[in-house]
């Protein structure tokens, strides 16, 4: 099973990375006679240009669907605390721009479920998107989760931040016939208080 994942500004850099550890991955994977390899992807990589994870995340798709190893390739929707990783990414002094993404997010422990179960099953190519149950606003994510961790940060939603206006509107939703998680962001948030 594949979660790897990588942070570079650098479209180069990102599809180096990510390529290097997924030639690396097959190879070994191939040599131990890995049966069913699952990669951790997520949805729409592919209506996204010019953003440096997303290309390096194609990439590594490509490698792994071509590669000696039979495969499935889940796409998920942003995790549930994505809007706090962002906030975090670009606070400074008390402020952070965060942009007006729509994302219908999903929680990390129904991701690691759903990943267990397909990866004992046979191989199934590209699966269908998986999402979370509901659309949510970035912008309100980051706000109740910060307020939920007692964290006080100004939030400006801007698309003049990490995330430009290519993210906006539907390309970050599920498509059609998706497979839907049941955990909603408000009880991973209920959660996340404990």
């Amino acid at each position: 099973m594949d979660t790897t994942s990588y942070e570079a500004a650098d479209p180069d850099d990102a599809v180096a990375h990510f390529g290097t550890a997924a030639r690396n991955l097959l190879a070994a994977e191939k040599r131990a006679g890995v049966r069913h390899h699952v990669l951790l992807s997520i949805v729409g990589i592919d209506r996204i240009e010019g953003n440096a994870h997303y290309a390096g995340k194609r990439e590594q798709e490509r490698l792994v669907a071509q590669g000696p190893v039979p495969w499935t390739i889940v796409p998920f929707t942003q995790f549930h605390d994505f809007a706090a990783t962002v906030t975090s990414w670009t606070e400074q002094d008390g402020v952070a721009p965060i942009p007006p993404l729509l994302v219908q997010p999903i929680a990390p422990a129904d991701v690691a479920d759903i990943l267990a179960e397909i990866a004992t099953d046979a191989p199934q190519g590209r699966y269908r998107d998986v999402a979370g149950p509901e659309p949510q606003d970035l912008v309100d994510m980051a706000r109740r989760t910060s307020d939920a961790r007692g964290h006080t940060v100004k939030l400006i939603p801007t698309w003049s931040s990490l995330l430009g206006p290519e993210m906006a509107g539907n390309v970050l939703l599920p498509g059609e016939g998706a497979r839907i998680a049941p955990t909603t962001f408000d009880e991973w948030l209920a959660d996340a208080r404990r």
